[in-house]
């Protein structure tokens, strides 16, 4: 198997797969069962850890970090409905645009 761009869309597959999973055998469904509460803030402590490991840690662990961090936000996503597809076409949409642009747009934005 190549390692590409694609494993998120698997792992994506196989977190949705996951909600109906036993939580006593699959952390995914054990997160799911403690609802979105516990998957937002899982997803904050491994962007804090991400942080962490980039100012102080190796490349190693900023690595690791990551793909902890992926894998919550993929939890995070399929709890919520959204698909990894949804987030790529709204980057696509984004792309060639100015980050600073952006962001004014958010402001006038309700």
């Amino acid at each position: 198997m190549s390692i590409d761009e694609s494993i998120l869309a698997k792992l994506f597959d196989v977190v949705k797969e996951r909600k109906s999973a036993d939580p006593e055998s699959s952390y995914t469904a054990r997160l799911y069962a403690k609802g979105i509460n516990k998957i937002a803030q899982k997803l904050g402590e491994e962007a804090v850890e991400t942080t962490i490991a980039a100012v102080a840690q190796g490349n190693d662990h900023v690595v690791r970090e990551s793909a902890d961090l992926l894998y919550h936000l993929l939890v995070l996503w399929a709890a919520k409905g959204v698909s990894p597809s949804d987030v790529w076409e709204e980057l696509d949409r984004r792309f060639g645009t100015s980050g600073v642009a952006v962001k004014e747009a958010r402001k006038k934005s309700p």
